[in-house]
């Protein structure tokens, strides 16, 4: 018998389609981070989850990496540009 989890997390897509995920470029592109936006449901769940399973384990990427939760529906991605690896992650998870 299989179980199915689900995800305590939902993030639905924009009018145009596309999932809520945008970049920000400060300090003459020295500080670049990722913003997930608009999403429901328990978003340590989610910072949890994409520091696990976003890069394999003790990698570069993964020890860069930080994840903020920012006004109960956002979440801010630091470390690198990452704005692709998030949408293929989101979107392999069903999203």
């Amino acid at each position: 018998m299989s179980f199915i989890t689900r995800a305590s997390y939902s993030i639905p897509r924009n009018s145009r389609g596309s999932l809520p995920v945008y970049t920000d470029i400060r300090n003459g592109g020295t500080k670049y981070t990722v913003s997930v936006r608009n999403v429901q449901g328990q978003l340590n769940s989610l910072a949890n989850d994409l520091k696990q399973s976003l890069f394999s384990h003790n990698s570069p990427e993964a020890n860069r990496l930080k994840v903020q939760v920012i006004a109960q529906r956002h979440l801010v991605i630091s470390g690198g540009r990452w704005k692709n690896d998030v949408i293929n992650w989101l979107t392999s998870k069903g999203f």
